[in-house]
């Protein structure tokens, strides 16, 4: 491809900005991949830099909110003016300085418009790659100018960042419609094609799909509104019975396809059927009690009609099946989006569907990626959207629904923590955490990413930590006794090599107790690690590894612990370990997480208690329990007046 790189204002005062997502390290580690491909090609790079001059401050004066602000930023020959090392220029690549957010408007008239004609080829298409901060701001504004002065602009949509994540959301579909192709870095690498391969005849084909699930779920709802509730019961009993006659060959799918050990698949088919049996009871019990008009007054619930749920490949029968059988035995249809790595175990699981006799239009499948998602939460038709996913996925989601008015269930993950009270039961808590941690790799929602020790016990408990660690069963995903197996990808795993070496960096300590080989050659298999860290806003500590990776950070005391414990963005599980029965009131009175435990690891829930986190990790009613029934019904008031 013949472009030239643009990258805008990866400066260290601006990437130390709170609140920056995704997270500094993340931003920089896809920014210096793609300034290395460019590099390793060739390609020409030019770097935009925002700068400030105390002295002559004229020269290059703040800008007005700053100045009214107090604020000092990105002043020259400071070290918040630089970039990070990764992605300093080398002698050659031009650096344009800029006041204001529009890199094409610069301390020399024109200056960056000279710099990119200088690296285009005389025949060539003049083609812009942007990655930068913020996208919200300094990102769009460079987008616009490139746009208004005839550039064609891609946006690596990996390597930019925000502090303002949902306007950043917004940005980004706004300048998709009009100026600009988003990419993350890997395609872009990897095509450098001449042009986007993705044209409007393959979106018009991914709305067509989109339309036709839609429309299809929509005349499912009006041919089965009227199915009695201990009718709808039948048809899920009849689908437990199948999974259950299918246990085996769904769980060596899922080790095929997504890793997961076959002891644990064969989990997840089981609790696949309570699921589908608590969702039957719970509507059956709804029925019974749903108020009679008494006085001309009353009110019912009602279905919403179509629910586009939208799954991960973690759990891809379980998750699933959690919004699809309260949904349907509620009354409604379902349009269902699994993540592409889970597609096989879909379609496998709508085959199954049809053998128990569900009714056609009960669930349509739809394929595909983030288009797909977006198309089908903007659908006119669907009336409610059910999403398990990444907090960046929720937010585009909910941009959707929010612009509709549209009900909204989100279920964003956590970074889950465990406190080691010093009155508890070392050994115990050591073999409950580390499977809690480990299990599948670490890729569960309710993972047990961070261990919080008291300083008194912490010594002994992380040498148990890492003898637990060290004989824990890592290996091939078809052997009985195996919990952990690979991570799903290549890619996955240099994510999470690229977290620990950051981590290092910062000054934390890595420790792999497993000091075997990988079990196979090449691919994803990543060893268990503990790392240590008492830095509570590091990002190891802050930002959900969702890997085979266990934090321990050191607590001085009680307040100390649950602070620690507080002081993430997520709230999804929390676990106590302590015999202390003052403790356990405390930890349940002050802990602000969706899902609390004493005694037990924060991963897996239970089938019929609501599942839903705080802050981050949730919005909307949770799943499961009573949180069905208010997602997936509606309330309607009923008055009848006089003859």
């Amino acid at each position: 491809m013949t472009a030239t790189l643009l990258l805008v204002d990866f400066q260290n005062d601006f990437l130390s900005s709170p609140g920056l997502e995704p997270a500094a390290g993340a931003v920089t580690e896809r920014a210096a991949a793609l300034l290395a491909g460019f590099r390793a090609l060739g390609a020409p790079v030019v770097h935009v830099w925002t700068t400030v001059r105390r002295e002559p401050e004229s020269l290059m004066p703040r800008m007005p909110h700053w100045q009214r602000a107090g604020k000092w930023a990105c002043v020259e020959g400071t070290a918040g003016h630089a970039p990070p090392a990764a992605l300093a220029p080398r002698p050659g690549e031009p650096v344009v300085h800029k006041q204001f957010f529009n890199a094409f408007s610069t301390d020399e008239p024109n200056e960056l418009e000279r710099r990119l004609a200088e690296t285009f080829e005389e025949d060539g298409p003049e083609r812009i790659v942007i990655a930068g901060l913020h996208l919200h701001a300094c990102v769009r504004e460079t987008v616009l100018g490139a746009y208004e002065k005839g550039f064609e602009v891609i946006v690596a949509e990996d390597a930019v960042a925000s502090e303002e994540p949902l306007h950043a959301v917004e940005t980004r579909r706004w300048l998709e419609a009009r100026a600009a192709a988003f990419r993350p870095v890997a395609e872009i690498l990897t095509e450098m094609a001449p042009r986007d391969s993705r044209g409007s005849q393959n979106g018009r084909a991914g709305s067509d799909r989109v339309t036709a699930a839609v429309q299809a779920a929509r005349r499912g709802f009006e041919e089965t509104r009227d199915l009695p509730v201990a009718a709808r019961a039948e048809l899920l009993a009849r689908l437990g019975s199948v999974l259950a006659a299918e246990t085996e060959p769904l769980a060596r799918q899922m080790a095929a396809e997504v890793g997961k050990p076959v002891c644990l698949g064969r989990a997840e088919v089981a609790r696949s059927i309570v699921l589908l049996e608590a969702a039957a009871a719970q509507a059956a019990a709804l029925d019974s009690e749903i108020p009679t008009i008494q006085d001309g007054r009353g009110y019912r619930r009602r279905p919403v009609g179509v629910v586009a749920a939208v799954t991960p490949w973690n759990n891809p029968l379980a998750i699933p099946l959690g919004k699809i059988a309260p949904a349907v035995t509620f009354g409604n249809t379902v349009v269902w989006k699994p993540a592409p790595a889970g597609t096989g175990v879909a379609v496998r699981l709508v085959e199954l569907m049809a053998r128990a006799g569900w009714p056609a239009g009960w669930v349509e499948l739809v394929t595909g990626g983030r288009e797909v998602v977006e198309r089908l939460a903007g659908a006119a038709e669907v009336d409610a959207v059910t999403l398990s996913g990444s907090p960046a996925a929720g937010r585009t989601v909910a941009g959707l629904c929010v612009r509709r008015y549209v009900p909204l269930q989100l279920e964003l993950g956590g970074n889950n923590g465990a406190i080691i009270a010093s009155d508890a039961d070392l050994d115990d808590a050591a073999r409950q955490v580390v499977d809690g941690a480990f299990a599948f790799a670490g890729q569960r929602c309710t993972a047990n990413r961070r261990v919080i020790v008291d300083a008194s016990t912490y010594s002994a408990f992380l040498d148990r930590l890492q003898a637990a660690t060290a004989v824990f069963p890592w290996g091939d995903p078809f052997e009985e006794t195996t919990r952990m197996g690979p991570l799903i990808s290549a890619a996955s795993r240099e994510r999470v090599v690229a977290i620990l070496e950051r981590a290092t960096a910062a000054g934390a300590t890595v420790l792999s107790p497993w000091s075997r080989k990988a079990p196979k050659a090449g691919g994803a298999w990543h060893p268990p690690v503990i790392v240590t860290c008492d830095e509570p806003l590091a990002e190891i500590v802050q930002e959900e590894t969702f890997g085979p990776v266990l934090v321990v950070q050191r607590a001085e005391g009680w307040e100390h612990a649950l602070a620690l414990l507080n002081g993430v963005r997520q709230g999804l599980a929390a676990a106590l370990f302590s015999r202390s029965e003052e403790k356990r009131r405390d930890f349940l009175a002050r802990a602000r997480a969706g899902i609390l435990k004493i005694g037990e690891s924060t991963a897996d829930a239970a089938a019929d208690l609501p599942f839903g986190g705080w802050k981050a990790s949730g919005f909307g009613p949770p799943e499961h329990g009573p949180g069905n029934r208010d997602f997936y019904t509606r309330l309607q008031a009923i008055y009848h007046g006089g003859s």
